[in-house]
């Protein structure tokens, strides 16, 4: 008999403040740094903090009240049940200043011994103002612990030229092994 494998669905963890064995924790006006699960009840918050980060990086084709209208229900209904998103809140003083979000990627079943999901990692973002204090550091902790508890086998993400350094400063790399495709700017397939 093949035992089955499965996952431990929305076990997204609360990590709480630690004033004195956090280095950042106390710096930038005192107050204490904080990441929680996200959830549906959240949606609002998450849209403005996905509003400020793209929008930073080029001109806009919607104002942010049509985006939310849009991006709101998607992301209440991909982060209440059972679903294979989740999101964390990074938060100052009770104030929502950042955000990171994965989703995780089912594989095929293999018959070896290898997890059978891989993580992709998105809209690591944290209010400008705010950076340089560990909060994005914080907040991707808090995403790789989550995959490591749902045994992910590989974690993907596009990072900005200016995130970069702290994904490498969390041991990831440009791998030889993955390719991409981007689609509309490819070449036509030939035979």
């Amino acid at each position: 008999m093949i035992p089955q494998r499965s996952i431990r669905v929305r076990t997204c963890r609360v990590l709480r403040p630690v004033a004195g064995a956090d280095r950042y924790a106390t710096m930038n006006g005192g107050s204490e740094l904080a990441v929680r699960c996200a959830a549906g009840i959240d949606a609002t918050t998450l849209a403005s903090l996905r509003y400020a980060f793209r929008s930073a990086l080029a001109e806009t084709v919607e104002t942010e009240a049509e985006f939310h209208e849009r991006c709101v229900p998607w992301m209440r209904s991909h982060l209440t049940g059972d679903t294979q998103w989740r999101a964390w809140i990074l938060e100052r003083g009770g104030e929502a200043i950042g955000n990171i979000w994965m989703q995780l990627i089912e594989k095929l079943p293999n018959p070896l011994e290898e997890p059978e999901f891989h993580a992709y990692i998105t809209n690591l973002f944290v209010r400008p103002e705010h950076r340089g204090v560990g909060g994005g550091s914080r907040l991707l902790n808090a995403a790789i612990a989550e995959c490591d508890a749902c045994d992910v086998d590989t974690v993907i993400l596009w990072p900005t030229p200016r995130s970069r350094t702290l994904y490498q400063r969390h041991g990831f790399a440009t791998p030889d092994a993955l390719m991409s495709r981007v689609l509309g700017t490819s070449p036509p397939l030939s035979r």
